[in-house]
């Protein structure tokens, strides 16, 4: 695995850890012990199970993504190199799952301009499954109409722009002067065909379905990390709701992994629905550790099976 690899996640995992340590301090250490050692161990492989679980349906979008743009390989393979993805998932709108174009491209020689613009699409559809399932919530909680109306707008708009080519094509320009940004935009200049392609109205049924059932699933496991520690006054809908609107801040945010964002947003949403603040900032990160950094660890896993970055056809 290379350096520069290794030396970002270390800086992303760092930042994470300064503001959990940061959420936790503010906490009041007693009733924080409690809630930790009191910690219900029955539900861990509930939760983990829901988590691995919601994967699945991630993974069957990815794939007919693919099938789409006329890619084909091997199932297993391609489940290794899908989850070997989400070693990078703590970063900036997760763009730094692109390394599975780059796996495809070196295991199997298939051009990054071919998949990359799928990873895109991927966070497109992302989002619109995240502002259907909290759309169910608004009217337990009143706060989040106004995030909901920016984003769904926002996606109105994102839509149509791809739909166009000249407008993509003026998008890429203006973009391309971004840094860090600028290597994703050279992949995803000649990129419209396999857009377009993934946009089409079968495609794009079925995507937004498999985005909405990941995050009911997902739902269902922050509904349980609740329960594990012994807060059961709020319901499943209202912690689906809050978990995603609390994603879709983080991501607007373009933190790396939208840490303290979300872990944020996650705890405010619970205190209005009468957690304790102590309880709500372990909670939010209880809740980031079972849904980000569990599937960051088998990334990793599934990273070194496949043979990380080297130019290996053998998975």
């Amino acid at each position: 695995m290379k350096p520069k690899f290794v030396n970002k996640i270390l800086i992303v995992t760092v930042i994470a850890i300064g503001f959990y340590v940061s959420f936790l301090l503010i906490s009041d250490f007693n009733i924080l012990y409690n809630k930790i050692t009191n910690f219900k161990i029955i539900y861990l492989p509930l939760i983990l199970s829901l988590v691995s679980a919601s994967w699945l349906a991630l993974f069957f979008r990815w794939t007919i993504l693919l099938k789409k743009v006329n890619v084909s390989i091997p199932l297993k393979t391609n489940f290794l190199i899908y989850l070997s993805s989400f070693s990078l998932s703590a970063t900036p709108g997760q763009l730094g799952e692109l390394i599975k174009s780059q796996l495809l491209k070196n295991k199997f020689n298939i051009p990054v301009a071919k998949t990359a613009p799928l990873v895109i699409i991927e966070r497109l559809y992302d989002l619109t499954g995240a502002v259907f399932v909290s759309i169910l919530g608004l009217w337990f909680l009143g706060i989040g109409i106004y995030i909901i109306i920016i984003a769904s707008t926002c996606l109105t708009v994102i839509f149509l722009l791809l739909r166009s080519r000249t407008a993509f094509n003026k998008i890429l320009n203006l973009v391309k002067n971004i840094r860090f940004l600028s290597k994703v935009t050279e992949s995803l200049s000649e990129s419209y065909d396999t857009i377009h392609l993934s946009l089409n109205r079968k495609i794009l049924f079925l995507s937004i379905i498999s985005s909405i059932v990941y995050w009911f699933v997902i739902g269902i496991a922050a509904y349980f990390v609740l329960k594990a520690v012994g807060i059961d006054t709020v319901s499943y809908v209202n912690v689906i709701s809050i978990y995603s609107s609390s994603l879709i801040l983080g991501a607007a945010s373009f933190i790396p992994g939208g840490i303290g964002v979300t872990e944020g947003s996650i705890a405010g949403l619970l205190t209005l629905n009468g957690v304790d603040i102590s309880i709500a900032f372990v909670l939010g990160i209880l809740i980031r550790i079972f849904t980000l950094w569990y599937g960051v660890l088998v990334g990793f896993v599934a990273l070194k099976i496949s043979g990380g970055l080297t130019n290996n056809s053998n998975v």
